[in-house]
């Protein structure tokens, strides 16, 4: 699965591992400076990643909320490129919560990192790690639950 914190200036990517139980950063690519450039860019990562052996079982965005739920300011910018993407591709995009995972991704490299520099350079595939680990852990839980 490939994990999407998508921001105003870069794009956070996380793959997980084959079976679908880890999420780790892959990498962070800069926005080109057009909407339509961005969903060109981001659509031919997403096939060539389905095209490898393992292929790739969903597409998993960061839905941005507020604490108490509501949309951000990027809401919509979100919601507007995962349907763009949908369009695209026949792979499945899920829109996953993603409050406090940048606050989250910032405190983990803060404990491994102390230069900020090389910690901003990270943060949004960490981020986007830590969006995909949720939506991973989450399907766990139902799908556990279910045999309950």
């Amino acid at each position: 699965m490939l994990g999407i914190d998508y921001g105003a200036r870069r794009i956070g990517l996380a793959l997980s591992d084959a079976t679908a139980t880890l999420a780790s950063p892959w990498r962070l690519v800069q926005r080109p400076p057009s909407e339509a450039e961005t969903l060109r860019l981001m659509v031919k990562e997403i096939t060539a990643l389905a095209a490898e052996d393992d292929g790739l079982e969903a597409v998993v965005v960061g839905w941005p909320r507020r604490l108490d739920g509501s949309p951000t300011d990027q809401t919509k910018y979100v919601e507007a490129f995962a349907r763009a993407i949908e369009t695209q591709i026949t792979i499945p995009v899920v829109l996953q919560d993603e409050r406090l995972s940048s606050h989250e991704a910032e405190s983990r490299l803060a404990a491994r990192e102390s230069d900020w520099r090389k910690r901003k350079a990270k943060l949004d595939a960490a981020a986007a790690a830590i969006i995909l680990q949720d939506y991973l852990d989450g399907r766990t839980r139902v799908s556990t639950n279910a045999v309950d």
